[in-house]
């Protein structure tokens, strides 16, 4: 330490001393000692500790201090300490340098001299250092820089304490590479400043192992712990539909997976697509030459080897998508993995489970002659082994050489990947140590086996060296081991420790290569003990197929004369003694064989299996199976009561199934059920174990009868032998579908137990365990091929668990395939979703069964849906087959049914059969043309299989052209058949086009069976199917289901198709919502539209009736003109509703929710109404326009008359004023009513009353009547003229009719003989007669005066009605005498209204009337009294109010129909007879219904009645009426307000300007305002003030009066009828079903096809037995299936099949009950009411079934709802 050469001292010390530079005089006692040398005895980052040298002795006596001043370039600062020898100093900045002077300080303030010494504090250490960008070699650090300032970082690497690699940075980060894999490194990161270095931050870090950090750049680091589950790589996304390349690592599994689940050979060929890559083909621009790119790229060990994706999905795969992907290479014939290597654990895995499910079938040598073939699991084949190993490096490419040898010059296998392949010579990473396996199957021909028995060939991956484990165990499996070597000596040696395997050991040495030693191998053969021909040697000589040729020689001689046979299930043990691990030892998997082991174990003969384990799906579901269909169809029904004969066929069905229950649960089934309802993965292994088991059965059991069955069918003649090969085969097959079965059907049985039954809730969730097996992507069966049945509330209950499972996502999309049995249907399927419909155990698919697929996020949103639902079929039979056991009709069946479950069915057909193809097609558009009908359009794509020319498509243009003229015959013979023949094409029937819509696909095999790969031209021709496929689905309009919504279609179609005439049979609740939604719609619409033409034609009506009166508005000088420019302005607004109608229509069509698609046939119905409406509508309003006009001309010249009588009689009273003022006298009252009278009757007598003589109405409505009946002959004429009209209609009408009823006494039934058609003329005449009494009621109502237009239109309901009713046979007798009977009352009433009218409107009665009113006004005038509020009053009571509560009536009519409209019963025709026969119901009442069946408009039109009180006494109208007064007030307001800011000359004026404001809006009674208008003196000023003050009380009193009006008064009022127009919406068409007289439920007025939701029995229309008079109980729902028949008036009383019923009655359609409980409404009310009935009906009561005893009113309720579709 140097001193300081001077240091500040106190002042005092300076003054003691003299002046500087003089030698001070030292004393002993002021000197201080200086610190001496300072030395750092540590150094922090923000603490220094200095060290001073002692203090020599001196006096104790004296103490001293020390100061420390220390300072850095930021920071000064002072310490002051007792003397010591160490000093710490804190609060330091890190990593700076400090100054540090010491100084010693006596008691009196003397100090020495100062010592300093500069120290570097330390920096502070870095913080947050974190590890980031791990690898197999590389790992990155970072850190943030510590508080400070920092010139530098030193990072050190350490493994097991030793130094791997120190870096230094100034920046904060570090990449170390380099590294070893799987190696924990302690990593130190140290800051540096001025040459110090911080305390360091430790952390330490794992590198990746060479399978994480691949697994990571695969994307599947997650999935090696969750494992990949096959629903996952079945998913459909976005990666599976689009040919995007690859462009990055992580891509490459799913590419990889993509391929393979499609399988396509080119699967392996998997690699990034670079830049480069992407723009090589890019020729146009001019490059130099660049030769060292061209040397130096692109590098192929850039790209991953595909035996690591491989690996690595094995590694990430759970064991059922390892066992698919293993399936998938097999088929493709690719190696698959026997030992999988593990690189992180070192250890192995036997891949058992994963190969169990390879079935190989291949023909050896011995089997040549017999054309026999061996089919089996190629795990439990015990077959030679020959394993190919390396040692060491090797010049030979193994892998490359095995391909060689396998192949022939024919056919070459890539079936190894090898270093020529693509990716195959890059860097293995994971893969060494993985043995694949192959096997080489023989086909029976010599000259194209290469070997003729079958083998096994394993290829270990890696040298021996490094895998002796994988070594030993091919030592000890194989029966010979070849080893590829180029090795020294020292190498050969690890061969001598298996000398002694069981293997033998072939070395194989290539001589080209230089390193070999001769030497070393002549000893290592010799300590083998090989003998010659166990060394191969590649020699110069030697080419490689030499090569190939000998090695081929030295490996058939070992499978000719093996040693040792192996199975793959045999090695387990081996393995399990070396350490190996077997996938198959987990619990799961042992637990589930051993469930699926004690179940199949008892399994000695499959048939009598079945009966005892299975007992419920044998003879009795069979059973059920037939009454069911006999249930639908009645064939054998024959003169028995139709519904005593379904009642029997429903106990026989009971009886079967307590039948069922009285079975236990068998010991199977139990295991079975337990084994299901086990959580995880255990199910699933037990359900494919159960499958495994099962299957190898059936192959051991079954492959003979197959056999035979396929060469029985090559010859059509063997008719009887190969029905009796398809029975043994159905009988002997067993699969895990048949568990399920008997599942489904215990399930159904229990259900006909009580609810609360034991046995019934323990099975409740069975539905859900099934759906939860879909889910997981199992099958499900729906139509049990063996039954030819679908357990309908077993797969229904089913599908509501799974909807409840994946609620909300339940939207899926079906596609199914149809075609020829064994033409790879299935096979197409698999290839094209990935998944694994059976194909090749067991017999070909019977029935159908159904998959779920998975819809990916990123695929949704363009589908619309949330799984894809995958249909497979059994294959229609070809002709010759179907005539074996009239499965034709099945087929038929099977078509409808999947086609109408589809959303698109691919049709599989062969060109090269004409016959099988035209069978196939008849049956496609069959289906097709039944799907159309019911509102489904599905779409459909023909696949033409083994098509395999690059132009297939250009060349089968003739063949496409022909399949289209096929289609269109097909569809001509199927439209007459189905009675729908306006479909004259297929077009007609579905978009179809012959370019777009076929598909050529080559053959399934790219060369010979067994050893064929799968065609990659099969592959992409059905993925390019699979892409074609979900764009349509993408581009449908239609909506997808729900699942709900499936389960119902579902149930509807099945239910139709098991009826022999399908489209009169459908009835399904989805197309019923969708009708029901568009009917609430379309009455919507049409409601707005009448509604809006109804407030038109009432201002159209005001106008009119202001016409001529001080209120017109019109300047229509002419009511002619006026009445023309109304309908012109009508005929526009009725255009602009129209139009809006339609495009409503329209756009509601276009829609894709609600399943529109389903009701589009009805859109042109519709579309017709809305014209048919608008055209009703307009001949409507010109009526009431030309109407109005007329009466209201005749009004005028009243009025005129009577305006004329007012004037003179006001002059007069004037007169009488003049002449009493000038008397002068006063006058009483008495006296100036003497003077009145005087003066009235004076004048009176002076004017002239021509009294209007009243027309002859009698003689105008006889005049119209013969003009009516003029076009029906002179015959009609003459009847006219027997009778005076005014002796018509005063008696109730009765029909008798002229023929006598002939007695028939067979006892066959009678319908329609003679009193039943008096009964139904009756019916009609009444219905028609009330309607037109209703219309006289409604006109009298409006006390108008008549018009000829009125008759006109009796007329026109009368026609109308008789139109409607052409079924019912009438003559003309009846015609004149019906419209004589209508004409004639109508007349009689029209005539007294006309009266009413002439005397109401006489003009001395109405002066009369005004007589007090003039006499009061006399007086008032004459005494000068105000009269303003009086006049206001007056004005207000007999001119705006009458025409305020006019107003209200008006326009209160539609507010109630609109109110009324708002509730369910009134929002269709459907929903309002439901509602009516559930208030009937509900009510209990006999007679009631009599009424109903009898007089049913009638009692329709008293229940709508009734519903409108009901509805208006709990809620008032008061709201609509409220709002239409304040309207008027309103206006009446601002009509005075407008009056007052005119300038009026007087108060006459003033209110001309009032009425005139209102004239479009109130019609003010003209007499009245004629008399306010006389004697009025009224100050107008005065009288606006009192005029206003009256309307409010005038508003007050009317809504007082309205309020206390009930609803029924207010009715009476109304100028519409809500009552009339609510029954005109629902009552529709009026039509009635000719059978049972129940009324049309079709939707708007125009279409071409009636019918009901519930038809009832005929008793209820007074039909009976003839023999026994007992009321028939039978229902046309059920007649029209059966095979009855029937005669009426329509048939000339000729017999006619009920089945052929719309032949007669071609409007009506008929279809049976929706269910077999569907009709239990009417059964319960005819067994509830029998009795009563009887008498009403003068009949003996009906035989009623014993079934319909138990119908509960609950039950006849719920029956109801289901007819009618209510939720």
């Amino acid at each position: 330490m140097e001193e300081e050469e001077f240091y500040d001292a106190p002042d005092a010390f300076l003054e003691h001393h003299g002046e500087e530079g003089e030698s001070p005089v030292t004393r002993h006692s002021d000197y201080v000692p200086p610190p001496g040398e300072v030395t750092v005895l540590y150094s922090g980052s923000e603490t220094v500790s200095l060290g001073l040298a002692p203090l020599a002795q001196t006096d104790s006596s004296v103490r001293y201090k020390l100061q420390i001043d220390y300072s850095c370039d930021t920071q000064r600062g002072s310490v002051i300490v007792e003397d010591s020898s160490t000093v710490d100093v804190e609060g330091l900045n890190p990593g700076t340098e400090y100054t540090f002077r010491i100084t010693r300080t006596a008691e009196n303030g003397n100090q020495s001299k100062a010592a300093s010494v500069s120290v570097f504090t330390e920096p502070l250490q870095p913080v947050r250092v974190t590890v980031c960008n791990v690898s197999s070699e590389s790992l990155s650090l970072q850190w943030e820089a510590p508080a400070g300032e920092v010139e530098s970082y030193t990072v050190t690497c350490c493994s097991e304490g030793e130094i791997v690699e120190e870096l230094k940075t100034d920046t904060t980060s570090v990449t170390f590479s380099s590294l070893r894999p799987g190696v924990c490194y302690s990593l130190h990161v140290s800051a540096l400043k001025n040459e110090r270095l911080s305390k360091p931050t430790v952390t330490s870090a794992y590198t990746k192992t060479q399978l994480e950090s691949l697994l990571e750049d695969l994307g599947l680091e997650q999935h090696y712990t969750e494992k990949l589950s096959l629903s996952k790589i079945l998913q459909i996304d976005e990666k599976t539909i689009t040919d995007e390349p690859v462009r990055c690592n992580s891509d490459l599994p799913w590419y990889f997976l993509k391929k393979l689940m499609m399988v396509n050979v080119t699967a392996r060929n998997v690699k990034c697509t670079s830049e480069c890559e992407s723009n090589h083909g890019d020729l146009s621009e001019d490059i130099e030459l660049d030769f060292e790119n061209l040397l130096h790229g692109p590098n192929s060990g850039d790209i991953l080897n595909p035996l690591d994706i491989i690996t690595a999905l094995f590694l990430c795969s759970d064991a059922f998508v390892q066992q698919e992907i293993t399936l998938k290479m097999s088929v493709c014939q690719f190696s698959v993995p026997l030992l999988l290597p593990n690189c992180d654990t070192e250890k192995c895995t036997l891949m058992l489970w994963a190969m169990r499910d390879i079935v190989k079938k291949y023909r050896p040598q011995s089997l040549s002659q017999s054309k026999g073939f061996i089919e089996d699991r190629i795990v439990l084949s015990e077959l030679p082994m020959i394993s190919f190993v390396r040692l060491g490096e090797c010049s030979l490419s193994k892998s490359e050489i095995l391909n060689k040898v396998l192949s022939n010059s024919e056919q070459y296998h890539g079936t190894f990947v090898h270093s020529n392949m693509e990716g195959g010579n890059s860097q293995r990473k994971i893969s060494d140590g993985l043995t694949e396996i192959t096997w080489y199957l023989p086909c029976g021909n010599k000259n194209m086996d290469i070997f003729s028995e079958p083998v096994a060939i394993a290829n270990l991956r890696g040298d021996i060296a490094s895998f002796e484990t994988q070594f030993s165990f091919l030592c000890q499996t194989s029966a010979a081991v070849f080893v590829l070597f180029d090795t020294s000596e020292s190498d050969c040696k690890l061969l001598t420790a298996y000398k002694s395997c069981k293997a033998q050991i072939f070395l194989v040495g290539n001589h080209l290569n230089e390193t070999l030693s001769l030497d070393a191998v002549k000893k290592e053969a010799k300590t083998l003990g090989l003998a010659k021909n166990n060394i191969i040697f590649r020699t110069k000589r030697m080419n490689d197929a030499d090569f190939v040729k000998s090695l081929r020689k030295t490996v058939r001689d070992v499978v000719e004369n093996p040693k040792m046979k192996m199975s793959i299930e045999q090695m387990v043990d081996i393995a399990r003694e070396l350490g190996i691990l077997v996938d198959e030892d987990c619990p799961e998997c042992q637990t589930a064989k051993k469930n699926a082991d004690d179940i199949t174990a008892e399994i000695q003969n499959t048939l009598q299996y079945k009966e005892a384990q299975l007992p419920l799906t044998g003879q009795i579901w069979k059973e059920l199976t037939s009454l069911e269909e006999e249930e639908f169809r009645l064939r054998k029904v024959g003169s028995e009561n139709i519904e005593n004969y379904k009642s029997d066929l429903q106990r026989q069905k009971e009886k079967l199934r307590s039948k069922q229950n009285s079975y236990d649960i068998s010991n199977a089934m139990i295991c079975f059920i337990n084994a299901i309802s086990s959580q995880g993965i255990g199910r699933c292994y037990f359900l494919k174990w159960m499958r495994i088991n099962l299957d190898n059965l059936s192959r051991e059991k079954l492959s003979g009868l197959r056999e035979q069955y396929k060469e029985k069918c090559k010859n059509s003649e063997n008719k009887d032998k190969i029905k009796d090969i398809d029975k043994q085969l159905s009988s002997s097959s067993l699969g895990t579908e048949h568990f399920f079965r008997e599942m489904g059907q215990i399930y159904e049985a229990s259900v006909y137990l009580p609810e609360t039954h034991p046995s019934r809730q323990q099975l409740q969730h069975l539905p859900r365990l099934c759906a939860g097996l879909l889910l997981d992507g199992f099958p499900l069966e729906l139509v049990d091929g063996d039954a030819s049945n679908i357990p309908l509330r077993w797969v229904s209950d089913v599908l509501s668990q799974l909807s409840d499972l994946v609620s909300p996502k339940s939207k899926i999309l079906v596609v199914t395939v149809l075609g020829v049995q064994s033409t790879g249907k299935s096979t197409l399927l698999n290839t094209m979703f990935g998944v694994q419909f059976a194909v090749s155990s067991g017999r070909c698919t019977r029935g159908a069964f159904m998959l779920l697929i998975r819809i990916n996020e990123d695929v949704r949103n363009v589908l619309n849906c949330d799984f894809m639902v995958i249909i497979d079929t059994q294959g229609l039979k070809s002709p010759e087959l179907a005539r074996l056991d009239d499965s034709h009709e099945h087929d038929n069946e099977l078509a409808t049914f999947v086609v109408g479950l589809s959303d698109i069915t691919i049709i599989n057909i062969a060109m090269e059969n004409s016959t099988e193809m035209k069978d196939i097609l008849q049956i496609v558009v069959h289906a097709f043309l039944r799907m159309k009908e019911v509102g489904k359009k599905p779409k459909c794509q023909f696949v033409h299989q083994n098509v395999s020319d690059v132009s297939a498509h250009e060349k089968n243009l003739r063949d496409r052209k022909l399949l289209l003229q096929q289609l269109n015959e097909m569809t001509q013979a199927a439209a007459k058949m189905e009675k729908k023949e306006e479909n004259k094409s297929f077009t007609d029937v579905m978009e179809y086009s012959p370019d777009t819509g076929n598909w050529y696909i080559p053959g399934l095999w790219n060369g010979n069976p067994p050893m064929a790969p799968v065609n990659a031209g099969y592959s992409e021709a059905v993925y390019e199917l699979k892409k074609n496929i979900i764009q349509l689905l993408g581009n449908s309009v239609s909506s997808a289901y729900d699942i709900s919504e499936f389960k119902e279609w579902m149930s509807s179609l099945w239910n139709a198709v098991k009826h022999e005439n399908f489209i009169f049979s459908f009835r399904n609740s989805l197309v019923a919502d969708a009708y029901m939604r568009l009917c609430t719609e379309f009455n919507r619409w049409e409601w707005e539209f009448k509604k809006d033409m109804f407030r038109w034609v009432t201002n159209a009506e005001t106008r009119i009736s202001n016409f001529g009166t001080v209120a017109a508005k019109s300047e229509k000088a002419d009511m002619r003109e006026l009445v023309t420019y109304l309908k012109r302005e009508a005929c526009a607004v009725l255009t602009k509703w129209e139009k809006k109608l339609l495009d409503n229509l329209t756009q509601y069509f276009k829609q894709t929710e609600g399943h529109v698609n389903l009701v589009e046939r009805h859109k042109k119905e519709f579309s017709n109404s809305t014209i048919s409406f608008r055209q009703e509508m307009q001949s409507s309003l010109f009526q009431q326009l030309t109407t109005a006009a007329d009466i209201r001309q005749g009004i005028i010249k009243l009025e005129r008359i009577k305006e004329n009588h007012t004037k003179q009689l006001e002059k007069r009273v004037h007169g009488l004023i003049e002449e009493c003022w000038e008397k002068r006298v006063e006058m009483t009252d008495q006296e100036l009513d003497r003077e009145f009278d005087k003066m009235w009757n004076e004048t009176v007598n002076e004017l002239s009353f021509s009294k209007k003589q009243p027309t002859d109405v009698f003689s105008s409505v006889s005049f119209h009547l013969r003009e009516n009946l003029s076009p029906k002959g002179s015959h009609a004429c003459e009847l006219l003229s027997q009778q005076s009209l005014k002796d018509c209609g005063q008696v109730p009408f009765k029909y008798t009719g002229k023929r006598r009823h002939k007695q028939i006494k067979n006892t066959v039934r009678i319908f329609f003989n003679f009193e039943d058609h008096v009964m139904c003329v009756q019916n009609m005449a009444d219905s028609i007669i009330a309607s037109c009494t209703q219309f006289v009621i409604e006109k009298l109502e409006r006390k108008t005066n008549y018009h000829d237009t009125y008759i006109e239109e009796i007329l026109h309901i009368i026609d109308e009605r008789l139109q409607n009713n052409q079924d019912v046979k009438t003559d003309i007798e009846f015609e004149v005498s019906l419209k004589e009977h209508i004409c004639g009352f109508a007349a009689r009433h029209f005539q007294k209204m006309h009266k009413d009218f002439l005397q109401e409107n006489d003009p001395y009665r109405c002066l009369s009337r005004n007589k007090e009113k003039f006499q009061s006004d006399f007086k008032d005038v004459f005494y000068e009294r105000d009269q303003c509020q009086k006049k206001a009053k007056e004005f207000t009571d007999r001119c705006l109010k009458p025409a305020v509560e006019d107003f209200v009536n008006r326009f209160l009519g539609p507010d109630i129909v609109g109110e009324m409209m708002t509730r369910q019963e009134f929002s269709t025709r459907m929903f309002f007879q439901y509602s009516v026969l559930l208030d009937l119901l509900l009510k209990d009442d006999s007679e009631k219904y009599v009424n109903y069946f009898q007089k049913y408009e009638r009692y329709v039109r008293e229940w709508i009645h009734e519903q409108i009180v009901e509805h208006f006494s709990n809620r008032s109208v008061s709201e609509f009426e409220d709002l239409h007064l304040q309207s008027s007030i309103n206006s009446i307001n601002d009509a005075i307000s407008k009056a007052n800011a005119e300038q009026s000359d007087n108060l006459k004026t003033f209110v001309e300007h009032i009425c005139q404001e209102l004239g479009d809006k109130l019609v003010i009674p003209q007499d009245d305002l004629g008399a306010f208008m006389i004697l009025n003196k009224a100050n107008q000023e005065q009288f606006a003030h009192w005029l206003t003050e009256c309307v409010k009380e005038m508003a007050a009193d009317l809504r007082e009066k309205f309020k206390k009006t009930n609803i029924q008064m207010k009715l009476k009022n109304l100028h519409m009828n809500p009552q009339n127009e609510l029954f005109t919406r629902v009552i529709g068409c009026s039509k009635q079903c000719p059978f049972c007289a129940v009324p049309c439920e079709a939707g708007g007025k125009a279409h071409t096809e009636h019918w009901a939701s519930l038809h009832r029995p005929q008793a209820l229309g007074r039909y009976r037995w003839h023999n026994t008079g007992n009321l028939i109980t039978d229902i046309c729902s059920s007649l029209v299936t059966s095979e009855k028949h029937f005669r009426c008036h329509a048939t000339n009383n000729e017999w006619h099949p009920y089945k052929c019923y719309a032949d007669i009655f071609p409007d009506w359609k008929i279809p049976p009950d929706i269910s077999l409980q569907a009709s239990d409404y009417w059964k319960y009310i005819l067994t509830r009411f029998n009795r009563e009935f009887a008498e009403e009906f003068d009949a003996q009561p009906a035989d009623i079934p014993e079934s319909w005893k138990g119908i509960t009113p609950e039950k006849a309720k719920q029956s109801l709802k289901e007819s009618f579709s209510i939720k």
